[in-house]
């Protein structure tokens, strides 16, 4: 009886850990949620070590690839 709870908290710890670790695999995430999450960690990085110009220039460069 022991063996058999010991499996089954087992069996729970590692769904656990591969929860945290990102094992098991995840649904596809749109692009723009994706963007939504990224964007304000970049603009504030821009911000804090200067590099504004760089992600304008960089941006308006992308704009004109995409031709807008």
């Amino acid at each position: 009886m022991a063996d058999i709870a010991g499996r089954a908290a087992h069996r729970t710890y590692g769904h656990q850990a591969a929860d945290v670790l990102g094992d098991r695999p995840s649904p596809t995430r749109h692009p723009l949620v994706a963007a939504a999450m990224v964007l304000p960690l970049a603009v504030l990085l821009a911000v804090v070590f200067g590099g504004w110009d760089a992600v304008v220039t960089q941006a308006s460069s992308v704009a004109g690839l995409l031709g807008r």
